[in-house]
């Protein structure tokens, strides 16, 4: 049986966290975040985690990690 091919678009947006978790970064913080709240600002700073439903299916895109 041939190797299993991650799936490079998810690999590059989200990281696996040793206990299984999945982390991935709140969109839409590039560019023209002056005109938000500065309370917006710090909460797109964090990391956040996916969902059990999320996570299930991105698992099985990324084989290998």
């Amino acid at each position: 049986m041939p190797k299993l091919k991650t799936k490079k678009t998810i690999s590059k947006r989200v990281r696996l966290t040793k206990t299984g978790k999945i982390k991935t970064i709140k969109a839409g913080q590039n560019h023209f975040n002056a005109r938000e709240r500065g309370n917006t600002t710090r909460n797109k700073r964090r990391d956040h985690t996916l969902s059990g439903v999320n996570t299930t299916n991105i698992k099985k895109l990324m084989p290998y990690s």
